[in-house]
């Protein structure tokens, strides 16, 4: 009568016993698969991104090339799942190290990132400020870029980065006296308090900056966005705070099933082993 775990009544293991489940072997490597495609899908969004699109100049505002950032992101999740995938299958310590390693790295560095953000708020936000000043100078250079302002400042009913004014230091909205523009003194339409017009007044901020702060406030909104930002995370703590786990879970279970596996493999080879030693000498 057999024992538990593949033992005969000697505790000796049967000859097609395995330390390896395959429920652990098979959800790593599809666990590994899906973060593979989507490594596959980000790279080829980052290359069209950097190949097709050619916004430089817009993108001068931002510290980092989007375009660049997925290509990068991409290609190091591409590796690393890659040797996930291979890794499981191929029941190979050698990769499986590489990725729980790497997985270990990355799940700091972001650990580390979320604290030093904390810590360092202000430089932060300082950070941002200059970020979105430089996509105002910018406004107008890339219809990507713009649409994404625009869609900010509708989204979060706020105009320029910390007042309306801001969008002076574009060249179409500037309000000095030489400005020839036909936009002089005016913000984007998307600074504008939303009407439940179906007709929308793309000249609704025309000379704005040349008013009184209460008239233009009957107008548009004359708040800045990095306020309005900073008061979502305020009252959406428990959102975001749902996102950063959401994010953490998956590494953390790549971790552990991938040193389950692993510990699981260096069983087996120590089974093999223990096998290979007795039948050269039965008595041992």
């Amino acid at each position: 009568m057999c024992g538990s775990r593949g033992r005969d009544a000697l505790g000796r293991y049967d000859e097609d016993f395995s330390f390896v489940s395959p429920v652990v072997k098979y959800l790593l490597f599809i666990f590994n698969f899906i973060f593979w495609l989507i490594a596959m899908s980000m790279i080829g969004i980052g290359v069209y991104a950097r190949v097709v699109k050619h916004a430089e100049t817009a993108l001068a505002c931002l510290t980092v090339d989007p375009a660049m950032m997925l290509l990068v992101v991409g290609v190091l999740m591409f590796i690393i799942t890659f040797c996930g995938c291979v890794g499981s299958l191929r029941e190979n310590i050698c990769l499986l190290q590489f990725f729980c390693i790497s997985l270990t790295i990355i799940f700091l560095l972001q650990l580390a990132a979320g604290v030093l953000g904390f810590i360092f708020s202000d430089k932060a936000r300082n950070k941002v400020t200059q970020m979105v000043n430089n996509a105002i100078v910018h406004y107008r250079d890339d219809i990507d870029l713009q649409n994404l302002i625009d869609f900010g400042q509708k989204e979060f009913g706020c105009c320029g980065a910390v007042t309306y004014t801001d969008w002076s230091n574009n060249m179409y909205f500037n309000c000095t006296d030489n400005n020839p523009s036909r936009e002089r003194c005016s913000v984007p339409f998307s600074c504008c308090i939303s009407t439940k017009d179906k007709v929308i007044n793309t000249m609704c901020g025309q000379g704005v900056q040349e008013v009184e702060y209460i008239e233009a406030g009957n107008v548009i909104h004359t708040n800045g966005c990095i306020d309005k930002v900073v008061d979502w995370i305020h009252s959406n703590l428990f959102l975001l705070g749902g996102i950063a786990l959401g994010l953490a879970i998956p590494q953390l279970v790549g971790i552990l099933l991938s040193q389950i596996l692993i510990n699981q493999i260096k069983d087996q080879i120590e089974l093999q082993n223990y096998n290979l030693r007795h039948r050269a000498d039965p008595w041992r």
